[in-house]
């Protein structure tokens, strides 16, 4: 009997060790509650936004991602994010794909604009810049330079010389 009562408490213990974890887990995880508003934005490419990235202004989350999907009318990739209550976001603003760094990984970075007139909740910001294709500007880069040197089919290239 008193070998079943040690294994009781000790599988309550654990238990309530796990649930503690669980809790700071959830509570430290920076998952927004729904509370906020919502807003989207249309992009040409988002490669490496997924659901839950963050949304930045100045470097400070102020919401996160809440769903991707396809514009059918522009064939856009569609944003839609959640903005935590307390913050305003004006109607000129832009919003750009960042990463942390190299290797970092992604989120969306809101440069405020000057107007006083602020998004509405289920508003859309209209300017938008995309990721951008580093491996497509490197390769574009190197045959832009390929073709320069001692290249003969060049138009400023000097006639060959008979002797």
């Amino acid at each position: 009997m008193t070998n079943s009562l040690v294994e009781t408490l000790i599988g309550a213990i654990v238990i309530a060790v796990a649930g503690a974890f669980l809790f700071y887990a959830y509570s430290t995880a920076g998952m927004p509650a729904k509370s906020g508003y919502e807003l989207f934005a249309l992009f040409n490419r988002v490669d490496g936004i997924a659901v839950g990235a963050d949304v930045r202004i100045a470097g400070i989350k102020v919401g996160s991602v809440t769903s991707l999907g396809l514009d059918q009318k522009r064939y856009q990739a569609k944003v839609q994010m959640n903005i935590a209550q307390g913050y305003q976001v004006p109607d000129d603003s832009q919003v750009r794909v960042a990463t942390e760094g190299l290797l970092g990984s992604s989120y969306l970075a809101i440069q405020p604009g000057g107007s006083e007139t602020n998004l509405p909740p289920g508003g859309e910001i209209e300017f938008t810049q995309g990721t951008i294709d580093l491996f497509g500007l490197i390769s574009q880069a190197i045959f832009a330079m390929g073709g320069k040197k001692g290249d003969s089919d060049t138009p400023n290239a000097p006639a060959p010389t008979t002797p």
